[in-house]
């Protein structure tokens, strides 16, 4: 059998574990590339070698448009090689895994990068100035998930019904890791969001033009045109999760609420909020 045969097989395995929409998306997009430079070999014949010379190609060093990757992209890269790999032994499609001796580089933490006080404001004065359906949808949209931060694979799939305007709080039923959580909303991003429902009882939440859900790749280039317009290089949708959850941490100190709000399983995952704040304050001392 050939990769993209048991790349069909994985992708099926992955979504009988449970695992989300977003994991199962990359694991077919890292995979895909190796498929791509493979070709039509078979598996049970790719060697340790074949692997190797594949992640230190430019095929996967690099994005589409010849820029190097960030060492944490191509870190996930090599999991989904190592994890594909692991299934295709396990499962019997080849002897010997010819990933076994891929290692993730070290590298450090990235720092979350999210916005100043005067880029939100830009932004959200931007906003402000929405006129058509579409722009007022992105206005409720992108403001939600600044004043809630929640991800954009969960606030695309919001369905009407998900928001629970007297009791203040949104339904996921989407997160990163599979599972459903609440977020609480506050009072006036409900007004917001009940200007944008008017009188529909039922289907997106945040729809498209033509009724449906939105795709994650065009509320990407949507963001981007607004942070256009506000004056914001390279404005994309977890900017506006990380600014709601450094603000929550300055305004608190407390991580544990942090985890809270973010869906986060574990602390450790806010805890990179701590140490963002810890550098904010010996910024400005040190001015």
């Amino acid at each position: 059998m050939q990769v993209i045969e048991v790349l069909a097989i994985y992708a099926t395995q992955l979504e009988a574990d449970g695992r989300s929409r977003h994991t199962i998306a990359q694991a077919r997009r890292h995979v895909g590339l190796l498929a791509r430079f493979i070709g039509d070999r078979d598996i049970g014949e790719i060697g340790h070698e074949d692997v190797a010379r594949f992640l230190a190609s430019a095929m996967a060093m690099r994005t589409p448009d010849g820029r190097v990757k960030r060492p944490t992209s191509v870190n996930a890269l090599r999991s989904s090689v190592r994890c594909f790999f692991s299934f295709a032994c396990a499962a019997g499609y080849t002897s010997v895994d010819p990933a076994r001796l891929v290692r993730r580089a070290r590298c450090p933490a990235p720092q979350p990068q999210g916005l100043s006080d005067g880029e939100v404001e830009r932004l959200v004065g931007a906003l402000a100035t929405a006129e058509t359906a579409a722009e007022k949808r992105d206005r409720a949209l992108f403001t939600t998930m600044l004043r809630t931060g929640v991800r954009l694979g969960s606030a695309v799939a919001l369905d009407v019904r998900d928001l629970d305007l007297d009791a203040g709080e949104l339904h996921l039923r989407v997160l990163k890791n599979g599972g459903r959580d609440v977020v609480f909303v506050p009072k006036d991003i409900l007004e917001l969001l009940r200007d944008h429902l008017g009188s529909r009882s039922e289907g997106p939440l945040f729809p498209a033009t033509d009724g449906g859900p939105l795709g994650a790749r065009q509320t990407h280039r949507r963001l981007a045109q607004w942070g256009e317009r506000a004056g914001i290089a390279g404005l994309h949708p977890h900017r506006l999760r990380h600014v709601f959850a450094q603000r929550l941490f300055q305004s608190t100190s407390n991580v544990l609420l942090v985890a809270r709000a973010l869906c986060h399983r574990s602390v450790a995952s806010s805890q990179v909020y701590v140490r963002v704040s810890e550098e904010m304050v010996r910024r400005a001392v040190g001015a």
